[in-house]
């Protein structure tokens, strides 16, 4: 952003969302009565490719120790890289909260001119939101969400409860037509409420097929060892089951390999978030994993699309809307051998 712009003055409108074309240009389309006035066109510009104001965006993610991690940080980083009036300053990355913290505060301290925040935990870092907010810099918040909307202009993240929901009728679908179905769930960290929410998806959409019965849960840690170890507990005390819901394509991984180990291919396995060993396994279709359900690390890409829009005070193309929205849900599509070359290109390592 230009030194001879007055930076507050400039950022009012991104923050609390009032529009650049002032309020007269809202009005002409809504006060007419007249038979046959169209409403007035929306003429604030939306965001696109073509090069427009420089902005600066400071990037500040957790480390990236998570196959699904470090998918944030490789999408953000080759998004920005799409725009040449883009610079982006993004942060080592840190599980640590006061590091984090205090990384956020250095790209406060060089003035980003938006910045982008997933948290490593979401209420730890609110203060830290709210401090870059009153400095007028705008937040896009990222998945894990602040405690409160003023730490953040816009939020945008994944489904959880969404993800357990599709998994749910996947495999209610898939067993619809068998009598006294069982099925399993190998689920994530069960203190994150991301797990939980998952959880009640899959549960409540089980509630559609009476004719199926969950009998076992065992949660991991969202890592191949802990994926393993547990999937090897669930194999050994449950000797016959239809399906597994897997939350995680990571700890899946291990999954596989219990499930390998133990000559077991008596049942389908969903997975969760979109790993590219789940979508070629999918698509190689000689084993038990028949589908993932989408946790897309597109969504950094998106949040720098965001970012970007904001400081150059445009819009979205293909809404109305003077501004970006306060909060964008990502939808959790399910992928499976009908859809899977669509999605590779996405699928992380």
């Amino acid at each position: 952003m230009p030194e001879t712009m007055d930076r507050f003055t400039s950022r009012r409108g991104l923050l609390f969302g009032t529009a650049a074309v002032g309020a007269g240009a809202l009005l002409a389309g809504c006060t007419s009565n007249e038979s046959g006035d169209e409403p007035a066109a929306n003429d604030q510009p939306a965001a696109d490719d073509k090069p427009g104001r420089q902005v600066t965006i400071g990037f500040a993610g957790p480390q990236a120790d998570h196959g699904w991690l470090n998918a944030i940080n490789d999408n953000a980083k080759s998004r920005a890289k799409k725009y040449s009036d883009v610079t982006l300053e993004i942060t080592e990355g840190s599980n640590d909260t006061a590091a984090q913290i205090g990384q956020i505060e250095t790209l406060i301290n060089k003035k980003v001119d938006v910045l982008v925040v997933l948290p490593a935990d979401g209420k730890a870092l609110t203060q830290v939101g709210l401090k870059a907010m009153r400095a007028g810099i705008p937040v896009i918040n990222l998945d894990r969400i602040f405690n409160t909307p003023q730490a953040y202009r816009c939020w945008i993240g994944g489904d959880n409860y969404g993800m357990g929901l599709n998994a749910g009728h996947y495999i209610g679908e898939k067993l619809k037509g068998k009598s006294n179905a069982t099925v399993i769930e190998l689920a994530g960290l069960d203190n994150l409420e991301l797990t939980k929410q998952r959880t009640e998806g899959f549960d409540d959409a089980l509630k559609n097929y009476p004719n199926i019965k969950k009998v076992a849960r065992q949660a991991a840690e969202f890592t191949v060892e802990s994926g393993q170890a547990k999937m090897a507990q669930l194999l050994q005390a449950q000797s016959k089951f239809d399906a597994l819901w897997n939350h995680d394509d990571d700890q899946g991984v291990g999954a596989l390999r219990a499930i390998e180990q133990a000559g077991r291919d008596d049942f389908l396995m969903v997975g969760g978030a979109g790993a590219l060993s789940a979508f070629q396994a999918i698509k190689q279709d000689d084993g038990v994993l028949k589908a993932t359900v989408l946790y897309p690390p597109t969504m950094a890409a998106s949040a720098i699309d965001l970012a970007r829009a904001l400081g150059q005070g445009k819009g979205i193309g293909g809404m109305a809307e003077y501004e970006i929205p306060a909060s964008i849900t990502l939808y959790s599509a399910v992928v499976d051998k009908t859809n899977v070359d669509q999605y590779m290109s996405t699928g992380f390592k």
